[in-house]
């Protein structure tokens, strides 16, 4: 009898794993207790992969041999008490797919700001340089359905801290790690403790010959290298001095630094990302190419045409010398900092949605140097006018995006800019933080004209 696997879930990252594992031989079966799409019904339905919709069949799911899960399942859900309480096996979509194509190289970048910058980076650099590379994990198409038949030398991949969980063999090349702040704690038992170390998991299985980049004056990440024993080489990246190899910045220049060479040095004005936060991106990315042999000059060069993922500091357009910037994937206070950091002007700043406790004096010092007014957006305010109020000169409320950008415009100046970087996740009044930045950025194109 073949191996019987179920995977729970029905994304991308599902669909790709019941593709790969059908090919695979294995008896294979998806679960969903939400619908499918039409697009994956007809994937599944063409590859004779049975399924199940609304509803999760204890009889068929606790009867399987391997359980491969979306990250988006918590523990705490019904279904997987159950498959605990049972010991049978369960994994990430990404760990399914490595144990299937162990012979390529795997570039992994994870953080609680900035991976999906840095993996876009990375990605677009090996393939200007013209590697073999795919892009994976967190964005773009799933790992496992990509080495079904297209099987790339190099795999630069996003992985959240929810993948991280149920990966036990995978084993990285070149693993990045870029922060650690407060995030998800309801997934984490509310303890910072285990989240960091999910972050860490990043580095298991990795050897000596394996790089490990990590910016070095992150608070958590310091301390939790001094604390513990990390195996593979210890890159690190700084944005105040050099620390043997490695990368640092000291505002106007980038230095890259590889072993028994000479310091590269690059302007950061001939890069289309600006801000400290991108710095620290850009160096990342470029030591985890060179990890893999890649020329720091021909690395800088591949930059210089990048363009960034969208509703990450997206510029939109400018009107009557107003700038438009969405950065609606800033869904926590963390990455309203590094927004606000970059800002070279007078800003309007749209924030607010469903609150995930923020502290907002995290950023009290750039809002009261920046921000002149704040345009509190969501269905309930309060909190982020609380937050914020005695930071600001003025403050206005918005229930929905085009009464938002209207009151952003009015009390813009020209040189300012209408900076939309909530903070807080978007399910009030919106789907997702795509279509809230995606409904930004055609309403302010339409008030363009």
């Amino acid at each position: 009898m073949s191996k019987k696997v179920v995977i729970l879930g029905s994304g991308e990252s599902g669909v790709g794993a019941a593709l790969l594992s059908k090919a695979k031989g294995y008896d294979s079966f998806v679960s969903d207790s939400g619908s499918i799409s039409s697009s994956f019904i007809s994937e599944l339905e063409n590859a004779s992969i049975p399924y199940e919709q609304g509803v999760h069949t204890e009889s068929i799911i606790l009867t399987a041999d391997l359980i491969i899960k979306s990250p988006g399942i918590p523990e705490k859900a019904p279904i997987m008490k159950l498959i605990r309480a049972k010991g049978i096996e369960v994994i990430s979509e990404i760990e399914f797919a490595y144990l299937h194509n162990q012979s390529a190289k795997y570039i992994a970048i994870t953080g609680s700001n900035g991976k999906t910058t840095t993996t876009l980076l990375t990605y677009h650099i090996l393939q200007k340089l013209g590697y073999n590379v795919g892009l994976g994990g967190n964005i773009g198409t799933s790992l496992a359905r990509q080495i079904i038949t297209d099987k790339k030398d190099i795999y630069v991949l996003e992985l959240s801290s929810f993948q991280l969980d149920d990966m036990y063999q995978f084993k990285a090349n070149v693993a990045v790690l870029l922060n650690i702040t407060p995030d998800h704690l309801d997934r984490y038992d509310y303890k910072f403790e285990n989240y960091i170390s999910s972050k860490f998991r990043i580095v298991q299985n990795m050897s000596k010959q394996d790089s490990f980049i990590a910016y070095a004056e992150d608070p958590v990440i310091s301390k939790y290298i001094k604390d513990n024993t990390i195996t593979p080489e210890f890159i690190p990246v700084s944005l105040t001095e050099l620390k043997r190899e490695g990368a640092f910045s000291d505002g106007n220049q980038l230095y890259i630094s590889t072993k028994g060479e000479e310091v590269y040095r690059f302007d950061v004005t001939m890069f289309p990302l600006q801000g400290k936060h991108n710095h620290i991106n850009m160096m990342c990315a470029m030591m985890a190419t060179i990890s893999l042999g890649a020329d720091p000059v021909k690395c800088a060069e591949a930059i210089k045409d990048f363009k960034n993922a969208p509703h990450r500091l997206e510029y939109v357009t400018s009107i009557n010398g107003i700038r438009y910037i969405n950065d609606s994937k800033a869904t926590n206070v963390d990455s309203v900092w590094y927004a606000l950091d970059s800002m070279k002007t007078p800003v309007v700043l749209i924030a607010g949605g469903v609150d995930k406790g923020n502290d907002y004096s995290q950023i009290e010092t750039l809002v009261r140097e920046k921000v002149h007014t704040l345009i509190a957006l969501g269905k309930d305010n309060s909190k982020v006018i609380a937050g914020l109020s005695g930071m600001v000169k003025e403050v206005k409320e918005a229930h929905s995006m085009i009464e938002a950008i209207t009151l952003a415009h009015n009390a813009a100046k020209i040189g300012d800019t209408v900076l939309l970087s909530p903070a807080c996740a978007s399910f009030d009044l919106f789907t997702n933080y795509e279509d809230r930045g995606t409904q930004f950025r055609n309403l302010v194109n339409e008030l363009a004209g």
